[in-house]
């Protein structure tokens, strides 16, 4: 197995010359999209590169992708780390760029980035040893879990959602379903899976035949392959470039789930049970999200950002969660100063 890197999308929502580069290109109009809580940093980075440092260090490089602000912890001298600007990898016209789904689409051209490379957003965090062929095989398939489950929605539809959808109809339109699930029993249906998850897709097989409903959505870290990119931005050029130029997130746009999907689609994956856990920020959320952090029990663990909560709720819900942090990752990473 060749070398994987790591690739981790970073911002800090509070940086004045970010804001004031944001309301230059902001409208009312975008609602959700444009709020500073989905760009707000919570002071937890450095223990993401403690858990990175300590349960995964077989990573060959890390390309920390920011505007162009640091963590003030980050020791940017470190030879595993590859500080990457928007500017080092986005297409010619796009910039400034404050939409997920636009830099997720143009990951695949980071200078010196692996063909084989897993995707972090920087709310999720490994929690115990993780090998490499915990996410692709001694041969470079990328391991992941085919689940196929209808795309269901309720209370208010972001553009997230949308782009969940906008993901599906591509897949419908370039794969056919039957071709694709003909001779690969062993790894749509797999004894990897949870039993329920089998089931699910069998029904999903027998009552949809002529196309996918959805997929099983992991907010989790992701195996990627920079051919797959590749491959969708020679298939659907206008698609991409659109959502490039995208300041913020559209209704429009796509985004990762798109090459997810596309990995499973087109058979390039090997099966294997997706050991996480996504949990919103709330109140009443937070002892919970500690309590898995200390007991150190799924493999991953994505800690939600919640935009409807205020500054002083967050700071009181990321004071527990530091603390928790504590215990099981005491000491300063080689990333830090």
């Amino acid at each position: 197995m060749s070398d994987v890197d790591l690739v981790v999308l970073w911002v800090d929502g509070s940086d004045p010359a970010w804001l004031a580069e944001k309301r230059k290109y902001e409208d009312p109009a975008l609602g959700e999209s444009a709020a500073n809580g989905r760009y707000r940093d919570h002071g937890m980075m450095q223990y993401w590169f403690r858990a990175v440092e300590r349960f995964m260090p077989w990573v060959r490089r890390i390309h920390f992708v920011t505007w162009g602000h640091l963590p003030p912890f980050l020791d940017t001298s470190n030879p595993k780390l590859h500080i990457v600007y928007h500017r080092d990898f986005m297409p010619e016209g796009t910039l400034p760029c404050f939409n997920s789904a636009a830099l997720e689409m143009n990951l695949f051209r980071i200078p010196d980035l692996k063909e084989h490379f897993i995707y972090f957003n920087d709310d999720i965090f490994p929690l115990h040893p993780l090998k490499k062929t915990d996410f692709f095989t001694d041969n470079g398939i990328p391991r992941m879990q085919f689940t196929e489950l209808p795309l269901f929605f309720r209370g208010d539809m972001g553009t997230w959602q949308m782009h969940l959808v906008n993901d599906l109809n591509i897949i419908n339109r370039r794969f056919k379903k039957r071709e694709c699930l003909r001779g690969r029993f062993g790894r749509c249906y797999s004894l990897r899976y949870p039993i329920r998850d089998n089931i699910r897709s069998l029904a999903m097989r027998c009552l949809f035949p002529g196309g996918f409903v959805g997929f099983k959505v992991f907010h989790t870290a992701r195996p990627f392959c920079r051919q797959t990119f590749e491959t969708i931005w020679d298939r659907e050029p206008a698609l991409l470039k659109e959502t490039s130029l995208h300041k913020f997130r559209h209704p429009s746009d796509v985004n990762q789930y798109i090459a997810i999907w596309w990995q499973l689609a087109e058979n390039h994956y090997k099966p294997i049970r997706v050991n996480t856990r996504s949990i919103k920020i709330r109140t009443d959320a937070a002892d919970r999200i500690c309590r898995e952090i200390i007991r150190q029990r799924p493999d991953l663990l994505c800690i939600n950002d919640n935009i409807k909560l205020d500054g002083k709720e967050v700071s009181m819900i990321t004071e527990k969660l530091i603390a928790a942090f504590e215990t099981i990752l005491p000491g300063k990473s080689s990333f830090e100063k």
